[in-house]
């Protein structure tokens, strides 16, 4: 089961950070990822992140002002956001899955609006 949690409402400019936490006890052999989906729009595609944390994929519309990282000990990962921009508002969820690519289990979502 995931959680995710964090969003809010933040000016344009601003910062979020939000949280994923998984739990049981296979956190540490699931790839995980952020996704996202605006009002009106498909869900797509923000960050994935491999089991070590050590590899990072990030949509061209995010790299540069959102950094993904994850803790194992805590079961947790993180979506730190700057530089928010009123695109970026949407609900956020997290993903996770043994296979890279597949996202077989799904957070409930967080919504992060972003005000202009």
């Amino acid at each position: 089961q995931l959680q995710a949690s964090g969003g809010g409402l933040v000016q344009a400019g601003g910062s979020l950070r939000l949280s994923c936490v998984a739990s049981g006890s296979t956190f540490g052999t699931l790839h995980m990822g952020w996704f996202r989906q605006a009002p009106g729009k498909e869900r797509e595609f923000v960050v994935r992140i491999t089991r070590s944390g050590g590899s990072l994929y990030y949509a061209d519309s995010v790299k540069g002002r959102f950094t993904a990282s994850r803790d194992n000990a805590k079961n947790t990962i993180y979506l730190q956001m700057s530089s928010l921009k009123p695109e970026d508002t949407a609900v956020y969820y997290c993903a996770a899955g043994p296979r890279w690519g597949h996202d077989d289990f799904w957070g409930q979502g967080t919504l992060v609006t972003v005000s202009s």
